[in-house]
């Protein structure tokens, strides 16, 4: 078996290369940009660590441009690369239709073209914007948007059923909620928090600490990626949640941040931020059936294992 896995070098992508390469039967070439969003020390050491295996190939290259697919003939690809981040995409949003909507484009358009069996994709909770209706369900109608990372993930699924309908390649969408864990990206509240907490510094709490996020721990993600690119219930085209489903407040959050790390945090309230939502809360049954998907670390656990491994970065104290 051969898999492409785009940004193989960032948060969810170097834990399902890790995975995968537990098979020797199968060959994983990833490719990533490392690009400067955060810090590129943190991605160099995940390549140097997935360059150990035997079965995985590196390529340095842009998803936009890049002919991975044309070359290598994987028999599966999975696409988790993209420009992330919801405020940064408010300051550019011509970054993220680049990178996010063309980037798609030309792997999806590669992969009809080269019978790739299975196409596997990164969607984000963030295309549910402003609903208010709960829990969040895959069916719902998308109508509110609430930035420009949410409109280019959503574009992804739209293009992805048209390229589904045109040329019958399978097209599997998950729809991530808030990950988080060892190795997480340094802009997320997890990261942020608990690296605040340990150097003393202020916490930034937005509004007044009621909004809501369905917390998912990157191990119960990865076991729900590895089964979509298994897709043993031969999906065809088919958008799913992959969340906790067990929405914590922002209040509640800061004090598991201070549970797990046993220390006082320091806060200072500012003002909800453009392109926020409120609430975020993934309806998993569909998850359930389709991907036999169990989410297993609830979030205390979860947190008390990413800060063992903040607290064991030395790097992580000299921002």
């Amino acid at each position: 078996m051969k898999i492409v896995v785009t940004g193989c070098a960032g948060f969810i992508g170097y834990h399902v290369c890790q995975k995968l390469l537990q098979d020797p039967q199968t060959k994983v070439i990833g490719i990533d940009i490392m690009n400067d969003y955060y810090n590129v020390k943190q991605k160099e050491e995940n390549i140097q660590n997935l360059c150990l295996y035997n079965n995985f190939l590196f390529l340095k290259e842009d998803i936009v441009d890049t002919k991975v697919i044309e070359i290598h003939k994987p028999d599966k690809v999975c696409h988790l690369a993209a420009y992330a981040g919801v405020r940064y995409s408010l300051e550019n949003p011509c970054l993220y239709t680049r990178v996010n909507i063309e980037g798609f484009v030309n792997l999806a358009e590669q992969a009809c073209k080269n019978n790739v069996k299975t196409f596997v994709y990164a969607s984000s909770s963030s295309v549910y914007g402003l609903e208010e209706k709960i829990p969040f369900v895959e069916d719902f109608e998308i109508e509110k948007c609430n930035s420009p990372y949410a409109v280019s993930k959503r574009c992804k699924e739209m293009y992805a059923e048209m390229f589904h309908r045109l040329y019958n390649i399978p097209m599997i969408g998950l729809r991530f909620f808030t990950v988080y864990g060892p190795k997480g990206r340094p802009d997320m509240a997890p990261y942020k928090f608990l690296h605040s907490i340990l150097t003393n510094k202020p916490i930034l709490q937005y509004g007044d600490g009621s909004s809501k996020r369905d917390y998912t721990y990157i191990d119960d993600i990865v076991n729900g990626v590895i089964s979509a690119i298994n897709n043993e219930k031969n999906m065809k085209c088919e958008i799913i949640n992959l969340g906790n489903s067990n929405p914590t407040s922002l209040i509640d959050f800061i004090h598991t941040c201070e549970r797990v790390s046993n220390k006082k945090s320091i806060v200072k309230r500012i003002e909800n931020q453009k392109g926020d939502v409120p609430l975020t809360f993934a309806s998993i049954e569909k998850a359930k059936y389709l991907l036999n998907y169990e989410p297993k670390v609830n979030l205390e656990t979860g947190l008390r294992e990413t800060f063992i491994w903040l607290s064991s970065k030395e790097n992580s104290f000299k921002d």
